[in-house]
């Protein structure tokens, strides 16, 4: 009888410890779920996105540009002779409709002795037609060489798509005094376009306010060739 309860202890304490690993090991998580339990799914990446992305208008309240100002650190310098009386086209395509308001300009540098009249900044839809145009800007290319808006004689609503900024610039001034903003890519800022979907370009001579039609197919980079090229705009 001795050796019967001995070994039926036995048998008993081997079950329990066995027991007990099992016990453990559900309690930790370690071991293999049972059928038909459910499974925890690894958790959903954060953010949603593929990380930094750079710099975007709205860092800096503006709603579109031609570029990040960070990088417009080139100065373009024309004479009065090379530009004044022409029509310079910027293209910039939005993604979005916006209410547009202001174009803003870099103004690098001032003539404190210049004769300005007639400069205009106005935008251009897809077709050549103006849309929108400031008043007389001159007087504020006299003051202030830093990036600010010029106001559009009246905001409008742009919808997505291919706009044209166009600038006029009409007097006299020193070639290295009145500068402007830009990348300094010159002459490879249209590289891959043609007429009339070129990037940066010129139109007509001697103007004295913004037609209100333009033939686009009509764009030249004669002008933009020789320096005249990616003056920084952006939108507000």
């Amino acid at each position: 009888m001795r050796t019967r309860t001995t070994t039926a202890t036995t048998t008993l304490a081997t079950a329990l410890a066995a027991l007990l690993v099992l016990a453990g090991c559900t309690a930790s998580g370690g071991g293999r779920p049972a059928a038909g339990s459910p499974v925890a799914s690894a958790p959903a990446p954060s953010g949603g996105g593929s990380g930094f992305e750079g710099p975007r208008p709205q860092d800096q309240n503006l709603l579109a540009w031609t570029g990040d100002p960070n990088d417009a650190g080139h100065v373009t310098a024309q004479s009065a002779a090379g530009v004044g009386g022409r029509v310079t086209l910027v293209r910039i395509v939005l993604r979005e409709q916006i209410t547009w308001s202001n174009v803003w300009l870099g103004l690098a540098g001032i003539d404190p002795n210049a004769q300005l009249a007639d400069c205009y900044l106005g935008v251009y839809d897809a077709k050549g037609a103006l849309v929108a145009t400031t008043p007389d800007i001159s007087p504020q290319l006299m003051t202030d060489a830093i990036a600010k808006p010029f106001a559009l004689g009246k905001p409008f609503t742009a919808a997505p798509g291919t706009y044209f900024i166009a600038l006029l610039l009409n007097g006299t001034w020193a070639t290295n005094g009145l500068t402007l903003k830009s990348t300094g890519a010159g002459i490879s800022v249209n590289a891959g376009l043609t007429p009339p979907n070129l990037r940066y370009s010129t139109l007509l001579t001697g103007q004295t306010s913004l037609p209100p039609t333009l033939n686009l197919a009509e764009q030249s980079t004669s002008t933009i060739n020789t320096g005249w090229a990616s003056q920084w705009y952006a939108i507000s």
